[in-house]
Parts: structure tokens; sequence; C-alpha cells
């Protein structure tokens, strides 16, 4: 069974500290789409989503940006 990465976790501890310069360069290096998809539930399961719009806006485009298939960051 594989191990739950802890990424999304310390993520949003920054974003709840209100460290967001960190926690949107942390999402600027995001290691995969999986891993923003968790933030983003995340978010959204703490009620935080919408509440600083520039940590949305970098999650919605780097999931953008780690979905398209040229872009791909090797592991």
């Amino acid at each position: 069974m594989a191990r739950p990465n802890p990424w999304a976790g310390k993520v949003l501890t920054l974003i709840k500290s209100g460290n967001t310069a960190a926690a949107i360069a942390q999402i600027k290096v995001a290691p995969s789409v999986k891993d923003l998809q968790a933030l983003r539930t995340a978010l959204s399961a703490t009620s935080l989503h919408g509440r600083w719009r520039d940590v949305d806006a970098a999650v919605e485009d780097n999931l953008a940006l780690l979905s398209a298939p040229r872009l791909h960051r090797s592991p």
C-alpha cells in the first residue's frame, strides 16, 4: 500500500499560518497533479477556499500547467 504524501498537509499549514508567499512558492513546485488536487480538496474541506485569491489562482494555474502533457515534470 502506498504511503500518503504529506505535501498537501504541510502547504495547508503554511496557508493557515498566513504565510501565503511561502505556500505559493511550494504550490509552484508541486510534486504532482494528485498532490495539488489533494490540496484543493483540503482547502475546500476547511472552508479556506476563496479566502486568499492568490493561493486559489496559484493552485488552479499550476493544476492546468501540470495537467498539460507537454509540460510534464520528470520524477
